[in-house]
């Protein structure tokens, strides 16, 4: 079946004027927003969200309280006006659910999470402009607040999804190819080298999949370096506004690992 929009043109430009392997301009920005420990717009190429986390705390209900770790609870909200769809989706809709269950099942091997036994750590996700890789953005964006609000983790997780279009592999989609290619989203932990979250919506050539599944792994890599320097110019301005903390340390931690 011939594909709906032109993927890839014939200078091998796709409808961006990305090339197969470009990954989309990333923008983060850390600022403060409630009663939140921290917050962190991340935005990857059109696709945006806000991402707080609080924590750890007490756990809200003593059936959410586990003896010897912390629980980890993930609520995903869309506004509105983010995606062309003309159906509100609410926070019980069933997409957001398994939304927020993949991300929160990917970050518990993550999260040191027997240093806080019987307490909870939220991560409140808002989509504000969605346009492709969303849940990428959301793992990429929940990374950045865990380690800026002092969560100690085991590693960075770095996302990213990657597609076929006929036999060429495209890395960082847009929902237009999305909506058109077979694709898959992983996650890695770029320190440890380790696959946390490899999850496919659809049918996908063993043969294709092993191709871009090494390209994505890659491609984490890059978006670790990117991560990486934003938080380490983050915590470079509280040293030198607050001093030396506890929760700044727990982030210098995690940024020195791989040095």
């Amino acid at each position: 079946m011939a594909s709906r929009i032109e993927i890839l043109n014939d200078d091998g430009l796709r409808s961006d004027g990305r090339r197969q392997y470009e990954l989309r301009d990333i923008s983060i920005d850390f600022s403060l927003q409630g009663h939140a420990d921290a917050s962190v717009t991340f935005q990857h190429g059109l696709t945006q969200v806000l991402v707080s986390v609080l924590g750890p705390h007490e756990a809200k209900s003593r059936s959410q309280t586990i003896h010897d770790r912390a629980v980890i609870n993930v609520e995903v909200n869309v506004a509105a006006f983010s995606t062309g769809e003309r159906r509100k989706r609410t926070r019980g809709d069933k997409r957001l659910l398994e939304l927020a269950s993949t991300i929160k099942s990917t970050f518990e091997p993550v999260v040191q999470t027997h240093l806080y036994p019987r307490s909870q750590v939220d991560i409140f996700i808002q989509v504000i402009q969605q346009d492709g890789g969303l849940l990428s953005a959301c793992i990429n964006g929940s990374t950045l607040a865990l380690a800026a609000a002092g969560i100690p983790m085991f590693d960075f997780l770095c996302s990213v999804s990657g597609g076929v279009h006929s036999t060429s592999p495209l890395l960082d989609l847009t929902t237009l190819e999305e909506n058109d290619v077979p694709h898959v989203t992983v996650a890695v932990m770029p320190r440890s080298e380790r696959v946390a979250l490899v999850t496919m919506e659809t049918r996908l050539h063993v043969e294709r999949f092993e191709e871009i599944f090494k390209l994505a792994v890659d491609a984490g890599k890059i978006l670790h370096i990117e991560m990486k320097a934003a938080l380490q110019k983050r915590t470079r301005s509280l040293v030198a506004t607050l001093g030396q903390g506890s929760k700044t340390n727990t982030v210098k931690e995690l940024l020195d690992m791989d040095e």
